[in-house]
């Protein structure tokens, strides 16, 4: 194993992805704690393992089904997300006062 790579690669990606959502979560909590530094652990280690559950998880299902079948899912999910997106509510107008509200 290359352990310089495997370093390297930690570090990239465990940066990058710090600016995330996590260093949101991160602030918010840390600044109602007396211990931040916790805080950060913490948001470092769930962060670790949902990236570790992730490659596990795809290790697995990309040695049960045929990469064709998973790219189909793929292509139909983000579809199917889009025509979500496009598609307009039929109970918009009873929300639209909400929505305005919220902005």
């Amino acid at each position: 194993m290359n352990w310089h790579l495997l370093g390297v690669s930690f570090l990239t990606v465990f940066l990058s992805e710090l600016g995330d959502k996590s260093q949101l979560a991160a602030i918010a909590l840390s600044s109602s704690s007396k211990s931040p530094w916790i805080v950060f652990l913490g948001t470092a280690g769930a962060l670790l393992l949902a990236s570790f559950l992730g490659v596990v998880v795809g290790q697995e299902v990309a040695e049960l089904l045929p990469v064709r079948l998973v790219k189909a899912i793929a292509a139909l999910g983000f579809a199917l997300l889009a025509l979500r997106l496009l598609w307009p509510r039929q109970d918009a107008g009873s929300n639209s006062e909400a929505a305005e509200a919220d902005f």
